[in-house]
């Protein structure tokens, strides 16, 4: 949409090809339905840090259209922005349905031609030139072409992963795509009949046959499957190395700004405030909202029912090793279903940074998730769409 509607802007004549029925389905499921559009680093080699070895590459696209040009553009359509912790920018209606219709009024007012529910099967091609795209049995031809399929994640939005075949296709070198900011899968019953739980600010500490990996923090989403969130997602990668290795295990630590010593001391003073109650009450003071019950199921062999003046102080230890300490076993990534983000995809080296242009075609555009670019979650991805789209609209 944003390759279309900057093509059309500079008085091309565009048509947009769309498999699914209506336009934006896969933007409607970002950012949990409130569309993630970008993150507000000004700092162009700041934020182009978020995108690893791809940084030098997209420097001059980034230059074009960057985060400042975005937040422009957005406004300019009527779509004010706000910014959120880690510098997430959302629309200020939190509805990814707002960017659609954004965007659509903007394919509008360059008479872009939509056509939905077209299929397309891949390219015609005469030397280093593409002479049209396979559609319905017949071939639709035009001066430029811009690739704009997205990845493999969320196949159930379309992203099947044909613009990766149709690029192989055309002997361009692509890099088998796999999840990489995906979700954990995990053995643990406990996480998962804690569905929809968020710890805000815990610690997790990843294991490979019980020597330590690697500690992160942040928020953590308990889900029906395992685990989720901004910090398990931009961990998943290394996770899946880990995998690779043995046998992974996590602990989560719901009180990482407390040691084991401080965290004693404010356990011990919630019971001296309440030393009548029952440790089950006196538990909802004290772990994370909606976990108490949870929490107290891994501590079998202390009574839920026991008043707190009768906790020993052994068990009261052990309840603070358990909140510093929460045990989890990590069985793997969940697949392209659930992935925010896929690596793989057109090496860089084929493509001009500057233009976004085949360097084998000279009339072929490729943008977005079809490159191999890794980044983490927080609205890197779609500040990629953004800026390629634009600049592959602005040179087809």
């Amino acid at each position: 949409m944003m390759a279309a509607g900057r093509a059309a802007e500079r008085g091309r004549r565009v048509l947009l090809l769309e498999k699914n029925d209506r336009l934006g389905v896969k933007l409607l499921l970002t950012g949990g339905g409130r569309c993630n559009i970008c993150n507000a680093e000004d700092d162009v080699h700041r934020l182009l840090a978020h995108y690893g070895l791809a940084k030098k590459f997209l420097y001059s696209s980034f230059s074009q259209f960057g985060v400042t040009e975005t937040f422009s553009f957005f406004e300019s359509q009527n779509l004010p922005l706000k910014i959120e912790a880690l510098k997430r920018a959302f629309p200020k209606s939190e509805k990814a349905s707002d960017v659609v219709r954004a965007l659509e009024k903007y394919l509008a007012k360059g008479k872009v031609e939509i056509r939905k529910s077209v299929s397309v099967h891949g390219f015609v091609f005469r030397s280093n030139k593409i002479v049209g795209v396979k559609v319905r049995g017949r071939v639709v031809s035009a001066e430029s072409y811009i690739l704009a399929t997205g990845g493999k994640s969320h196949p159930e939005t379309g992203s099947t992963g044909e613009g990766f075949e149709w690029l192989s296709a055309l002997h361009h070198e692509v890099k088998k795509p796999t999840p990489s900011v995906v979700p954990l899968s995990v053995r643990d019953t406990w996480i998962k009949s804690l569905a929809g739980v968020t710890f805000d600010n815990a610690k997790i500490t990843f294991f490979v046959d019980g020597k330590k990996q690697l500690s992160v923090k942040g928020r953590i989403l308990c889900t029906h499957f395992g685990l989720s969130g901004p910090t398990i997602l931009n961990s998943a990668s290394k996770v899946a190395r880990m995998l690779k290795e043995g046998v992974v295990t996590a602990i989560i630590d719901v009180f990482p700004e407390y040691d084991l010593g401080h965290l004693d001391s404010y356990v011990t003073k919630i019971f001296d405030e309440n030393k009548n109650r029952e440790l089950k009450n006196v538990m909802k003071l004290i772990a994370p909202k909606g976990t108490s019950v949870v929490i107290l199921d891994l501590l079998p062999k202390i009574d839920r029912e026991k008043k707190v003046h009768s906790i020993l102080k052994t068990e009261r230890k052990t309840v603070v090793q358990l909140l510093k300490a929460l045990p989890v076993s990590i069985s793997g990534l969940m697949g392209y279903e659930r992935a925010v983000v896929v690596d793989g995809g057109l090496e860089l080296s084929e493509v001009d940074g500057k233009t976004m242009r085949s360097r084998q075609y000279s009339n072929l555009y490729i943008t977005g998730d079809l490159l191999n670019i890794n980044r983490p979650s927080g609205g890197f991805s779609l500040q990629l769409c953004w800026t390629t789209g634009w600049v592959a609209g602005n040179n087809a």
